[in-house]
């Protein structure tokens, strides 16, 4: 049955893309889900980070689950609800205030590459697999999808992406800058636990302000949205965190951060 499996271990939130029989790939309400889940890490104090994930060892996410298309995609009204749920479930880790990890094995295709490409950060095993298949599949690829791609690819690598529609490794998913971390498979979990480890360490309002600033930057942003952005930096040093943190610097030991 496709679902999304939904679970707090410690300080991170994860989900796992959970439908094996077909490497992973998302139905409407996986799609619909995503946002959600979110949504409640981000609302939940005693989460730091989240973790995107495949169930399993072959795949993140294969794309859309195509068998839905003909009950899911009727009509243009049914089509536009489709696509607006995909598109959520895009915006959603870019949303969340909180940073958001792809753990990347086997394929990563489509829909999933899309869902990758949201997240802050992706590491891989070396045994992924990435493709972008819209040319094969005769299909528009939205504005706001492509540029996300431009902006973590660049125009180069995003025409070639999609233009070719071919498989790349890991390897070059790196080298294009598509991931940050390519690590053997029997040590994926291991590099993805400490790097959540030393993330969940630190403070929480200053990696919220980070992400805020980053993703303002990247959108040319209004006044307004500059605004908040300012008002995020300023917290950050009206804290608690920020007092704890100068104490733990002069006692020489770890700050125990609270996020407020």
């Amino acid at each position: 049955m496709p679902e999304l499996i939904i679970s707090r271990d410690g300080p991170i939130g994860r989900v796992v893309f959970s439908n094996p029989a077909k490497h992973n790939a998302m139905s409407y309400d996986m799609w619909a889900g995503l946002p959600r889940a979110l949504q409640d890490f981000d609302a939940d104090r005693a989460v730091r980070l989240v973790v995107l994930e495949g169930a399993g060892d072959k795949a993140f996410v294969s794309g859309a689950d195509i068998s839905q298309f003909e009950s899911q995609r009727t009509d243009a009204d049914a089509q536009a609800r489709y696509n607006a749920a995909v598109e959520a479930a895009y915006q959603a880790p870019q949303q969340c205030g909180k940073p958001v990890l792809a753990r990347i094995r086997g394929i990563c295709m489509g829909g999933g590459l899309g869902l990758a490409a949201a997240c802050d950060l992706r590491f891989c095993a070396d045994d992924a697999r990435f493709r972008m298949p819209a040319g094969r599949l005769g299909l528009g690829y939205n504005v706001a999808g492509v540029r996300r791609f431009l902006q973590v690819l660049g125009m180069q690598n995003t025409l070639d992406v999609f233009f070719s529609a071919r498989i790349f490794d890991a390897a070059e998913a790196l080298r294009m800058g598509f991931v940050t971390r390519v690590e053997p498979a029997a040590r994926l979990d291991a590099a993805v636990d400490a790097w959540c480890d030393s993330v969940a360490a630190n403070a929480p309002l200053t990696l919220r302000a980070l992400k805020r600033t980053a993703t303002a930057l990247l959108r040319d942003p209004d006044d307004r949205e500059m605004a908040a952005v300012e008002a995020a930096i300023a917290a950050c040093y009206a804290s608690d965190d920020y007092r704890e943190g100068a104490r733990a610097f002069m006692e020489k030991r770890p700050p125990v951060f609270k996020g407020a």
